[in-house]
C-alpha cells in the first residue's frame, strides 16, 4: 500500500517552481471560500479535474474517492438539519427541506470536496523539499516552513509504521479482521503503544541529526536543487490570478451566493 501521494511524472505542472505549486494552492482555498453556489464551484472544478488529467493524478483521486462522496452527501443532509431557509418542501421539526438547504448544503459538500481535490493535486505533483523552497520563497521562515513540511513527512511514516506492526502481530497469531466493528476497534489498541514508541524514538533520532547538521544557525540554509524562473511559470502565475480575481468578482456581485426563494 503506498502511503505517498507524489507521483514522479514528467508534466509542466511537476516541472513548475515550487513557489508557483503553493501559490496555486493558496488559490484554489482563496477561490473556493467566497463561493457557495454550486453552479459557480463547477467551473474550478472542471479545471481540477482537468489538471489531474494533464498530471496522471487520478489515481490518488480513486483511492479518496468514497471521501469525495462522504462529504458531499453528509455535508447536503447535515445542512438540513441547520439551514432552515426558503419556502419548505419537507418541515419537521429536526429537518427543513427546501430548494435553497438543498442547494446551500450541496455547495458546501463541493467546497470541502474541491478543498480535498487541491490538497491531493498538490501532493500528487509536489515533492515535500519543493514544499518547503515554495515557503522559503515566500519569505516564510526556514524554521516555520520546515516545521509544516515536517508534518508531510512524519504523517505517512508513522502510517507505515503502524502497518508494520499490525501485520508483524499478524504473523504472531493477533487477529484484527474477525468480530464486531467496536471489537475490532479495541483490537487496535495494541498497536497504539508501539507506533508511539516509535514515533518518539524517531523523534529523538531526528532532534540529534538537526543538531548535528547545525539546523537553527543564523548562516541561510541553502538547496541542493536550483529552480529557475521560466515562461511557463510566469504564464501559470498568470493564469492563477485571473482564476483568484474572477473568483472574487463572482463573490463580489453577489453571483456566488445562495438566491433563497
Amino acid at each position: 500500500m503506498a502511503i505517498y501521494l507524489y507521483l514522479d511524472r514528467d508534466t509542466f505542472v511537476h516541472r513548475l517552481h515550487p513557489t508557483v505549486k503553493v501559490v496555486a494552492l493558496f488559490v484554489m482555498f482563496w477561490s473556493v471560500y467566497w463561493v457557495d453556489n454550486p453552479i459557480a464551484l463547477l467551473p474550478l472544478g472542471i479545471f481540477m479535474l482537468w489538471v489531474a488529467q494533464v498530471t496522471g493524478s487520478w489515481r490518488n483521486f480513486y483511492r479518496y474517492r468514497w471521501y469525495f462522496l462522504i462529504l458531499i452527501f453528509t455535508t447536503t443532509i447535515v445542512w438540513m438539519f441547520f439551514y432552515r431557509r426558503g419556502t419548505p418542501l419537507i418541515n419537521l421539526p429536526f429537518i427543513h427541506v427546501s430548494r435553497a438547504s438543498l442547494v446551500f448544503g450541496l455547495g458546501r459538500g463541493i467546497k470541502l470536496s474541491e478543498l480535498l481535490a487541491a490538497s491531493v493535486l498538490f501532493l500528487s505533483t509536489t515533492r515535500v523539499e519543493e514544499f518547503t523552497v515554495g515557503l522559503a520563497k515566500l519569505g516564510v521562515s526556514y524554521r516555520v516552513g520546515f516545521a509544516i513540511s515536517l508534518a508531510f513527512r512524519l504523517v505517512p511514516l508513522f502510517i507505515d509504521s503502524a502497518m508494520t506492526i499490525v501485520d508483524a502481530q499478524k504473523l504472531r497469531g493477533y487477529d484484527f479482521d474477525h468480530g464486531r466493528l467496536f471489537e475490532r476497534m479495541r483490537r487496535y489498541v495494541t498497536v497504539v503503544i508501539p507506533v508511539f514508541m516509535a514515533a518518539l524514538r524517531r523523534a529523538n533520532n531526528m532532534a540529534m541529526a538537526l543538531e548535528a547538521r547545525g539546523f537553527g544557525l543564523r548562516n541561510r540554509p541553502t538547496t541542493l536543487i536550483e529552480y529557475p524562473v521560466v515562461g511557463a511559470d510566469v504564464l501559470a502565475a498568470a493564469t492563477l490570478f485571473v482564476i483568484g480575481a474572477g473568483y472574487f468578482l463572482i463573490y463580489y456581485t453577489g453571483y456566488g451566493g445562495i438566491a433563497i426563494k
